[in-house]
């Protein structure tokens, strides 16, 4: 195959690159499951936005100190001051934000200083990526391929020229391109509990570490510190950190409340650890009590449905929840254009790290952080646009990628933890 553009991924950064390109370029969009199977349509909270200049330095300050400081304060600045004009684009998209009367409603999570996130529902993910989902099939230049598994660069001389995919019969295809942007999530199928869906592994980190792109920080894992606890087997149910943030509180076997839940996520999950450590208990509880019962329904509407179907009335008893693999602030290196270190690549999204989380992302930043980049990538592709003449036909060797599957999680997986052994 042939395209101008290829994206590998289709939730929120990958679509809205796809929608911030010229439609008189042809773009391939593939996706490893079907197109609504990505991360990007569990995010339950909401997007942070930039509410007026006197928000600035205090939205600033709340990213840079959840992220301890390790963040790249320029990128945390484009995002701030990009956040404005994302929130226009996927207004005129058709995404409904919560509003009062004709006024945005905004609530607030764990570590932010005061309101300032944007919210459908507690289904905010799902509305803006089905949205952006929907314009982008109706684009005659955007052509979508779904259960399509990357498993290979075409490179030459650090130029990337494609990918080689396994679509869904098991052949092996080779996609050359122009430029090929990376949007492939994040890596929660690597690890037993995971609110990820279980098909993302970290496919674009194993082809990086293969050619020898550049990485950073790829040992920075956050762990939510509330999702539903059960025990059946699968991607476990996140409470979204808007539920403490409207004043759900965390309390021990005893009833007992322990920890501050609106101290940064990383902190509330080993409070919630180490509570569970000196218990030796599986949970801890998470009660709703001071939030009113019509607030829980209008809010939180699919939260309180599904804890229904698991056995519990959040209206009249706790929930047990307890910390699981959740985010990843770590990745595929980039600049500012979301630029990787091999030419004519891209990466965005979580599978990108341009140094807007730092060590741990503040809540509702991972959609803002997503949508601003993306549309970075599609600009700057735009703006520097010239044919890729460096390859012609590719014949692909499926014998090459026999077993791929798990040697390419073994290498994720080393190479996070030397990461991580190297900072100890």
């Amino acid at each position: 195959m042939k395209t101008d553009i290829l994206i590998v991924g289709c939730g929120v950064a990958g679509l809205y690159c796809a929608l911030n390109l010229p439609e008189d370029k042809n773009v391939t969009v593939v996706t490893k499951n079907i197109a609504r199977k990505s991360d990007s349509y569990l995010a339950q909270g909401g997007i942070c936005v930039l509410r007026d200049e006197k928000d600035r330095e205090a939205f600033f300050e709340d990213t840079m100190k959840a992220g301890h400081y390790e963040n790249n304060p320029k990128s945390v600045e484009i995002m701030i001051e990009s956040s404005q004009d994302v929130i226009a684009d996927l207004v005129s998209f058709g995404v409904r934000f919560e509003k009062n009367g004709e006024s945005f409603t905004y609530t607030r999570e764990g570590a932010h200083s005061k309101p300032r996130i944007l919210f459908h529902e507690d289904e905010t993910g799902k509305e803006i990526t089905s949205h952006l989902l929907e314009t982008a099939r109706g684009r005659k230049n955007i052509t979508l391929i779904e259960n399509f598994t990357m498993v290979d660069l075409i490179s030459y001389n650090n130029h990337c020229n494609g990918i080689v995919g396994r679509d869904e019969n098991g052949n092996y295809i080779s996609i050359i391109a122009d430029y090929t942007v990376l949007a492939t999530g994040g890596i929660g199928g690597l690890f037993k509990h995971s609110t990820n869906y279980r098909h993302l592994t970290g496919d674009a980190l194993a082809l990086a570490l293969k050619y020898n792109i550049k990485l950073q920080h790829i040992d920075y894992i956050q762990i939510h510190p509330t999702t539903l606890y059960t025990k059946k087997h699968g991607r476990e149910f996140l409470i979204s950190e808007s539920v403490r943030g409207e004043g759900a509180i965390l309390l021990n076997s005893k009833g007992e409340r322990f920890v501050n839940e609106l101290l940064p996520r990383d902190v509330v999950a080993n409070a919630i650890l180490e509570e569970m450590k000196k218990e030796g208990a599986e949970h801890v509880w998470l009660s709703l009590a001071p939030i009113p019962e019509e607030e829980i329904k209008a809010h939180f509407p699919n939260i309180y449905q599904k804890c229904l179907d698991e056995g519990y009335n959040v209206t009249k008893e706790p929930i047990p929840v307890v910390p699981s693999q959740h985010y990843f602030m770590g990745g595929i290196d980039v600049d500012s254009f979301s630029k990787t270190s091999m030419d004519r690549l891209y990466a965005v999204g979580e599978t990108a790290c341009n140094g807007v989380h730092g060590r741990n992302r503040l809540a509702s930043n991972s959609l803002l952080e997503s949508l601003v980049f993306a549309k970075r990538a599609a600009k700057h592709i735009t703006a520097n646009y010239s044919p890729n003449r460096s390859v012609g036909e590719y014949t692909v060797d499926a014998a090459r990628y026999e077993g791929y599957e798990e040697k390419y999680k073994e290498m994720v997986l080393t190479a996070i933890e030397k990461e991580k052994q190297s900072h100890e």
